[in-house]
Formats: C-alpha cells, sequence, structure tokens
C-alpha cells in the first residue's frame, strides 16, 4: 500500500506540475496554476527520497498534498468553473485523501512470510 500510495501522490504531482500549461488563465487563475505547479515539483522529488525508504519525507509530503488539494476546494463555490474543472477537483481531492492514507497505512507482514 505504502508504494501505491506514493505513486498516487506523485501522479498527482505531475498534474499539478502541467497546471500552467492546461489553464486558461482563469480556471485555476494562471498564480494558482504556478504555485501549484511548484508545489508538484516539490512533491515530486520527495515522492523520490521517501520510494527510498526515508521516512522523514513523508510530512512534507503530505502536508503539500493536503494543501494542493485544498487549493482545489474554491471550485466547488465559485461561480462560472467549468463543470469538467470541478469533477477534476473532486477526483484530485479523493486521490489526495486515497494516496495519503495509503502511506500512513502500517507495512502488514503476510502471514508464514519470515
Amino acid at each position: 500500500m505504502y508504494r501505491f500510495g506514493l505513486v498516487l501522490l506523485g501522479l498527482l504531482a505531475l498534474v499539478d506540475l502541467a497546471s500552467p500549461l492546461t489553464t486558461d488563465g482563469e480556471h485555476p487563475p494562471m498564480g494558482i496554476a504556478i504555485g501549484a505547479a511548484v508545489v508538484g515539483l516539490i512533491s515530486l522529488a520527495l515522492v523520490g527520497v521517501a520510494w527510498r525508504g526515508q521516512r522523514w519525507a513523508l510530512a512534507p509530503l503530505i502536508t503539500l498534498r493536503l494543501a494542493s488539494a485544498l487549493l482545489a476546494v474554491p471550485a466547488f463555490f465559485a461561480d462560472g468553473v467549468p463543470a469538467v474543472a470541478v469533477a477534476a477537483a473532486g477526483i484530485g481531492v479523493a486521490a489526495t485523501v486515497v494516496g495519503v492514507i495509503a502511506v500512513l497505512l502500517p507495512k502488514r507482514e503476510l502471514a508464514g512470510a519470515r
């Protein structure tokens, strides 16, 4: 589950990294898209560190991914946001929650695998 969570959080980070290329400048605003790209780049670096077994990287990674998910919340309440953007925000928030839970679940050994 740990690696699955890291892969999911890494994919979300890639989506954030691409956000300046996919925005129309209004949904999300370019400033938000650039901020998301920076968060995505740092998140990717932290995913790489965590993948190599450095558990200290989880706290900043989780913090950044949750912050990124919170940046998507205004899409649910703002007027004039396209339905596709609202759906993408919902999927992103849900995937973030799943990824965070997956990296935090305790490692379980298979019975008899010793």
